[in-house]
């Protein structure tokens, strides 16, 4: 559906934008992308949506190594878009991409959601849906960082880092087209109150109701409680 969309674009326009997320719920899309034979890469400018701030240089458990692997360096895309969660003056790397984003307007946005029901690194007590911000520093609540540990992706509490830069939430819904894959057992609760609760920030997923191109995926662990 991704490829098709984005083929559609082409024929509408020169470069398509897309946005990409970063998260081990993300592989097997995002494995099938690279597998895609029908789509011109060399027109597709990628972004992607959040990042720690202060790993060490080069880790691997940065988002940026992870796209990287799984995406960014097996397609021969236009231009490959980082953050950088390590620059001097993180301020100023926000305004950097909220310049970019302007430049390129996104088109796709492929991502999930979090535990705490998230968006990029939009936790509860941070997502603010009229948000004034397009990017922006902000520090991660327990239930995010433990989410890291849960997937694998540090080995314990205390190494995941405290802050990241994210899109917000309004940079996310300024997608054209938004497709949310959320797959896995420990996101049933999410999905549920993501589909049943209000549209309020305290469940920041909700907000993905109101967008009239939004299409979601499920597999039957996530789905097991609607």
């Amino acid at each position: 559906m991704v490829c098709a969309k984005i083929n559609y674009l082409l024929g509408l326009q020169e470069t398509v934008n897309v946005i990409f997320a970063s998260a081990p719920s993300q592989n097997e899309f995002l494995d099938a992308l690279v597998e895609a034979t029908n789509v011109d890469w060399s027109r597709v400018n990628a972004f992607h949506m959040d990042e720690y701030i202060e790993l060490p240089e080069n880790d691997p458990r940065s988002f940026a190594a992870f796209l990287n692997e799984k995406i960014f360096g097996q397609l021969p895309f236009r231009s490959v878009n980082y953050m950088n969660g390590n620059a001097a003056n993180i301020g100023a790397e926000c305004k950097r991409y909220t310049n970019l984003l302007a430049q390129f307007p996104a088109d796709i946005v492929c991502l999930g959601i979090g535990e705490n029901g998230h968006l990029a690194f939009n936790d509860p007590h941070v997502a603010y849906f009229n948000d004034l911000s397009m990017v922006k520093m902000v520090k991660l609540d327990a239930a995010c960082r433990q989410q890291q540990v849960n997937d694998g992706c540090f080995a314990q509490l205390g190494e995941v880092p405290m802050y990241a830069i994210t899109l917000t939430i309004p940079a996310l819904m300024a997608g054209k087209y938004i497709y949310c894959m959320v797959p896995g057992k420990n996101k049933a609760k999410a999905v549920y109150n993501m589909l049943h609760c209000d549209i309020v920030e305290q469940y920041p997923s909700t907000i993905l109701r109101k967008h009239p191109n939004a299409v979601l995926f499920l597999d039957k662990s996530s789905s097991s409680l609607i």
